[in-house]
């Protein structure tokens, strides 16, 4: 491999991360808990690779997600508009506790329970599209458009605008580097959206959580307008990036050990411990939301200045083997609780009830749909999203028979 080493303590491009971020995060942990690094956006941060210590940060009060308490000329982070920046993964408590607490009956077990249905029929929908194709690229047909579908019903958002807000995302969280422009009119884009959809819902209220909230912010005065859009904003964004790169990397995990995939479907039972083990193993964040020290803290013996840039390497974390033991084995009958994916105290995903059926649906209903489903390149030659933020697949190209009959609904 042709990557930085831990002794010249800086984060190689953006492509080698992408290809196998796993090799060059462990090869850190390996050397030291903690270190003094300079990131891919050539600023310095300190990068904390251990299991243990990873899950202790992300619960630890003095490592806060505030931007506003980051040192001059440390982290800049997404070039988002103030209303759309006013939200959850910037906030800490009390203000992160207020507006958690407006949103999270929303995705309580029991409610999240009632879109089961409705997301199988989703689910059902696109893979007849996929029926009528012997190759098909699941990001773009299926893993994509699953989560931004639930969500976006959710949430209330018209089905011709979700395309749009797709390309807007990907804009801002993998930037193209020869369009320098670009995240910055995609943060445009979304705040005009954003601002006319809320317009539109004062209107025309309907049974929806966006208009839930906004009867929150006019009637109850628990929300101001930026944290309203910030908090539209985010849910969608996460909903969507979130989901799709877990959907997307289980099924080219499942692909790529064929064995494991014949015992899950001989025991389907296995299905939901699976999701597990396959966030554990390859999910959809390297790293978790940058933090900043209100004080001096002390991480694995290491003393972090006030105000520094702190990196959470939960691909690190999540092949210590000193927590999980042979960690580079993907194996469905490991117990992965515990696993750092969907985050670890008071800012563990809200979400994660939504991510976790929204997977088992798409698993169940796309490998029992296509018993000869395969991968149409091979693994060396698929391509992921240019980002530090998330692991994510650009396309995942496969072929839905090997015998040439196509697989259809009945």
């Amino acid at each position: 491999m042709t990557s930085a080493t831990p002794a010249q303590q800086k984060l190689v491009d953006h492509a080698v991360l992408a290809a196998d971020p796993y090799a060059v995060y462990v090869q850190f942990r390996e050397a030291g808990p903690v270190h003094k690094i300079t990131g891919t956006d050539g600023l310095p941060a300190w990068l904390v690779t251990g299991y243990d210590d990873v899950r202790q940060a992300l619960a630890d009060p003095r490592l806060s997600l505030d931007k506003r308490n980051a040192a001059p000329g440390g982290y800049r982070g997404m070039a988002l508009p103030p209303a759309l920046d006013a939200h959850l993964l910037n906030m800490d408590p009390p203000d992160h506790t207020r507006i958690r607490r407006l949103v999270s009956r929303a995705f309580t077990p029991r409610q999240i329970e009632q879109l089961r249905e409705p997301t199988q029929r989703i689910a059902d929908r696109l893979l007849d599209a996929v029926a009528q194709q012997e190759h098909a690229d699941l990001i773009a047909a299926y893993a994509a458009p699953l989560p931004i579908t639930v969500i976006c019903d959710l949430l209330g958002v018209a089905p011709a605008d979700r395309p749009d807000f797709r390309a807007w995302t990907d804009a801002l969280v993998a930037p193209d580097p020869t369009q320098p422009t670009l995240a910055k009119e995609a943060a445009g884009s979304l705040l005009a959206y954003f601002t006319r959809l809320i317009t539109a819902k004062r209107i025309a209220p309907a049974d929806d959580l966006l208009s839930a909230l906004i009867a929150t912010r006019d009637q109850e005065d628990r929300l101001n307008e930026d944290e309203l859009t910030s908090l539209a904003f985010l849910i969608l964004f996460a909903g969507y990036e979130n989901t799709v790169h877990l959907i997307g990397n289980s099924i080219l995990t499942l692909l790529r050990h064929p064995d494991q995939l014949a015992e899950l479907r001989a025991r389907p039972d296995r299905l939901s411990t699976s999701v597990e083990e396959l966030a554990r193993y390859d999910g959809p964040f390297p790293l978790a939301v940058r933090r900043f020290p209100t004080e001096d803290v002390t991480i694995g013996g290491v003393t972090v200045p006030a105000g520094e840039t702190v990196l959470l390497s939960l691909a690190a974390a999540h092949r210590d083997p000193r927590r999980f033991p042979d960690p580079d084995r993907f194996d469905i009958d490991r117990d992965a609780t515990g696993h750092l994916a969907l985050g670890h105290g008071i800012h563990y995903c809200l979400g994660a009830p939504l991510a976790r059926m929204e997977t088992e649906i798409a698993l169940a209903t796309l490998f029992d749909r296509f018993p000869d489903l395969a991968l149409a390149v091979p693994p060396s030659e698929l391509r992921w999203r240019p980002s530090m933020r998330s692991r994510g697949l650009l396309a995942l190209p496969v072929r839905t028979a090997d015998t040439g009959r196509r697989t259809v609904s009945t």
